[in-house]
């Protein structure tokens, strides 16, 4: 699947990855996530995008924005949008796509392949500009749901389709096996549990 000379780059589209393993199932370990890259590839940077909700006292996704800091991740955060649609239901609105857009571009002449972690048919564009510049670019998503979870036209854009639910042992957690949520004083867990985060996204 990887080379492991090639330089790698992962741009992981947060709201759109959790959304991706809670439809198959299972949670993302983001430890393991980072450390199977790192063995199968070298591996210069891996992004992490999401949108905040900075009028909450406290936002259910901060312990994992924190850790991801603080254990290899380059954290890429804005401020969600906040409004009510038709129906008078609120709604948290965030996309990342431009921020993720420009980082991708900005660090194209510094690796060889580029993996990005979402469906969003909007990176088309995006995934074609990069393999103009000479990249190899491979999307992570699912086609094992009902509908898909990614677009037909950024998987057939993609160089490589790689099948999420491939990589459930790998990278993936038994929710059975998910720690109880930490005190405040306590170290934070290891394993970050992406199933608390991202779902008002």
């Amino acid at each position: 699947m990887f080379d492991n000379r090639e330089r790698v780059a992962l741009f992981i589209d947060g709201a759109n990855l959790y959304a991706t393993g809670k439809a198959l199932g299972f949670d993302i370990d983001y430890k393991r996530l980072l450390k199977q890259f790192q063995q199968e590839t070298y591996l210069v940077r891996a992004y992490y995008y999401t949108a905040l909700a900075e009028d909450q006292e406290y936002s259910s996704i901060r312990p994992l924005i924190d850790w991801l800091a603080y254990n290899g991740y380059a954290v890429v955060t804005k401020a969600a949008k906040e409004f009510f649609d038709s129906a008078g239901r609120r709604k948290i609105k965030g996309n990342m796509d431009i921020e993720l857009a420009v980082d991708a571009m900005e660090i194209a002449e510094h690796v060889d392949h580029i993996v990005l972690f979402s469906g969003d048919g909007d990176f088309r564009s995006l995934v074609e500009a990069l393999q103009r510049k000479g990249l190899k670019v491979s999307v992570v998503s699912t086609l094992s749901t009902q509908p898909p979870m990614v677009a037909d036209e950024l998987r057939r854009q993609a160089d490589q389709f790689i099948e999420l639910s491939k990589l459930m042992t790998q990278v993936g957690r038994d929710p059975s096996d998910r720690p109880q949520r930490a005190a405040p004083n306590d170290e934070p867990q290891a394993t970050a549990d992406a199933s608390q985060f991202e779902e008002e996204y």
